[in-house]
């Protein structure tokens, strides 16, 4: 029964990381396209304040040159996180179905799961 409940704490903790991996990259997804409506705003102004909107035009501005050069990049950071997202979420849930085994398997043998607390709730209760 010992070894069923460790094996029952370590799929919440590693349930539990996998749905922390998903948030941080989600929030540096958010954070990457809030760099990048800033740098399409910065090109855009420099845009118009030079009145060539041409890139490969000899008069184009360098600033707006470079921020593009950054906006782009920034681009394909983007769509590399988002697909890191799409592979981390599929390991959250495959995980999550693990810990649903496992809680199963423990209630199968008459033990009933520990709840199991959420991480904001632990972390109060430890401070």
């Amino acid at each position: 029964m010992r070894s069923r409940e460790t094996l029952l704490r370590l799929h919440r903790f590693r349930t539990e990381e996998k749905r922390r991996q998903v948030a941080d990259i989600d929030g540096m997804i958010q954070d990457f396209m809030r760099k990048y409506d800033d740098l399409d705003a910065q090109v855009k102004f420099e845009e118009s304040r030079n009145g060539v909107t041409d890139p490969a035009h000899f008069n184009y501005s360098l600033s707006a040159k470079a921020a593009r050069g950054r906006r782009d990049n920034l681009m394909r950071s983007i769509a590399e996180l988002k697909d890191q997202l799409a592979d981390a979420q599929s390991a959250l849930e495959a995980e999550a179905q693990e810990l649903r085994r496992a809680e199963m398997l423990v209630e199968k043998e008459g033990g009933s799961p520990a709840p199991m607390i959420p991480h904001s709730l632990a972390a109060q209760s430890i401070r």
